[in-house]
Formats: C-alpha cells, structure tokens, sequence
C-alpha cells in the first residue's frame, strides 16, 4: 500500500496548494475547514489508481482528483446542513461552526472551484471528463433529493433504497474511477467496467456506513450514534425492518410508534430500534447484501485486461475501506 500513501501525500500537498480566496473570510475559512478536517480521501486517491491502472501519467490526474474531492466536501457541507447533522469528521459541521447560510454559500463556492479545477486537465480529453462530471453531480443531486422525498414517504422498498445509495453516494466513486482511467488512456469499455466496479463498491460502501451509524464506536466513526434512527431516515436497515414487521403485529406496532413520535428522549429511541433490528436480524441481512455488492463490483473488474498486481492493489484499498469497526 506504499502507492496508497504516496498518492495520499501528493493529494494533502496539492489541496494545501489551492488558494480559494480569502475576501470575504466568511466564505473562504469555511472551505478551508473543511478541505483541512482530512478523511481517507478515497476518491482523489481512485482517480490517481484507476489512471496508473492504465499505465498513465498520474500527475496529469492531480487536478481532476482535486476537483473530485472539493466537489465530495461540497456535497457533505450541504449534506450536513439538510440532516441538521452536528458533527462530520470528529468536528463542528461547518453550519453548526458558522451559520446555515455560510455553509450554503461557502458550499456553491467550493462547486465553482471544482469547476477550476477539472478545467486545468488536458484540454483534448476535457470535454469527456466534464461530461462524466456533470453526469455525475446531477446524479448525486438526484440522489440527494430522493433520499429527503423518502423522508415523508411511507413506502420505500429495497430496491428504491439501493437505487437512491447508487446515485446519492456510489456514482461519485464510479465517476472517480471512470475519468481517472481516461486520463489515463483507457478504452471506453474498460472505463465502463472500472465505473461499474466503483458503483457496487460505493454501494457496498454505503450500506456498511448504514450499519455503522447504529452499531459502531461513536467516537471512532466521527459522527452521531444512531443518527439516522433518530431522524427516520429510511436506510436498509429500517426498509428491512419495517418489512419483516408486517408479519409481527406487535413489533410492527412499536416500530411504527417510535417513527410517528413527535417527541422523544434520543438515546432512549436509539436503544429502542436497535433491539428491534438486533431482533429481526436486520444488520445481517445488510451484511448479505453489501458482501453481493462487492462481488458484483469484483466481477466487474475481472474483465479488465490490466496489471493484476494494480489491479489488485485497487482491491486491496477498496478492502481497506470496507474494514472498518462495526
């Protein structure tokens, strides 16, 4: 995983290149904030993997990477602010450390910067790559606003719910995946295939952060325990449990009355659905489902005439990612 580092630290040096301003400082110390609270980066970094997987020349996907990881912040700050969430990365969300109108337009300006930097790619491959990129941010958009509709509607089944993680969370791995490989000098089929690869992953990936969020250590996932419990979000986890009550009235009953409380004790809502899905065994089922995710996302890379060892060693950070404390 040398290559792993290596391209972590070259993405930590560029991004603490980028000047994004500093007049008025009310709407650049909030990006700045949140580009320094760090993460995996694990989106620029499959940019950089998915051209070298090609044998292309990284450094010519640095500011494609870059523009990959603003808009990904982007998207969290503005997240954030609609789940009302408290904390991201360990730290005061950035409306909760400013304001909601500072973080909505600090957010528009970090898309505009992304704009600036996907535009410093070669200019022959740049209309392709802005494409997948505006292909991608109104998916994730689309995503977004699915996940808020689902908030209100009473029925959402599964196959909604993976189809709304797909756009919301897995297609911005997939467009990472997909213009690094054409930096790097892909045919479009293989470039297809490395995007279905990142699609099953980042659903994988999504479906693990819904198990997270009610079974993990709070303060080593960074966020909120229980968050989604607390705010009814419709995650697999609920979906499922909500369809395997039908057939018990008296869970069904309990379920549907801690989802229809005006008003309730947090932690004791958190306790209370957790024993619910422990009973119903939902959090299995969830692992089932990531794990066919995956294999999906394996199959898919098989096809791919490349180096097995980079190969390989996109697979081996795609595992270190799903490694994490549940």
């Amino acid at each position: 995983m040398d290559s792993i580092k290596k391209y972590h630290q070259q993405l930590e040096l560029a991004i603490k290149e980028i000047k994004y301003g500093s007049n008025p400082k009310e709407l650049y110390e909030p990006i700045d904030y949140i580009m320094s609270l760090g993460g995996k980066r694990m989106r620029p970094i499959l940019v950089l993997m998915s051209c070298d997987l090609f044998d292309g020349d990284t450094a010519k996907a640095i500011h494609p990477a870059l523009a990959i990881e603003i808009f990904h912040n982007f998207t969290l700050v503005h997240d954030d602010i609609m789940d009302n969430a408290p904390l991201r990365r360990n730290q005061e969300t950035v409306h909760v450390k400013w304001n909601n109108n500072i973080a909505i337009l600090s957010g528009d300006a970090m898309m505009v910067k992304a704009y600036q930097e996907i535009c410093k790619a070669d200019a022959t491959e740049l209309p392709e790559l802005l494409a997948i990129f505006n292909d991608t941010a109104l998916k994730v958009c689309e995503g977004q606003q699915m996940d808020m509709n689902y908030e209100t509607q009473l029925k959402v089944s599964i196959p909604q719910y993976l189809k709304m993680i797909e756009l919301k969370t897995a297609v911005l791995l997939a467009g990472a995946l997909k213009i690094g490989a054409l930096v790097g000098g892909a045919r479009e089929e293989d470039a297809q295939y490395l995007y279905d690869f990142g699609k099953h992953i980042g659903i994988a990936f999504q479906l693990q952060d819904d198990i997270l969020d009610v079974y993990a250590n709070a303060d080593k996932f960074g966020k909120q325990k229980g968050g989604d419990i607390i705010a009814n979000k419709k995650t697999f986890l609920l979906l499922k449990a909500m369809e395997m009550a039908e057939s018990n009235r008296y869970i069904k009953e309990e379920l549907q009355q801690w989802i229809a409380a005006p008003e309730f004790n947090a932690s004791e809502k958190v306790e209370a659905v957790t024993n619910i899905y422990n009973f119903l065994n939902v959090k299995e089922l969830a692992r089932n489902e990531m794990q066919k995710q995956y294999e999906l996302a394996m199959n898919a890379l098989k096809k791919i005439p490349a180096n097995e060892e980079k190969k390989n060693a996109l697979i081996a950070f795609s595992d270190s990612l799903m490694v994490r404390e549940v």
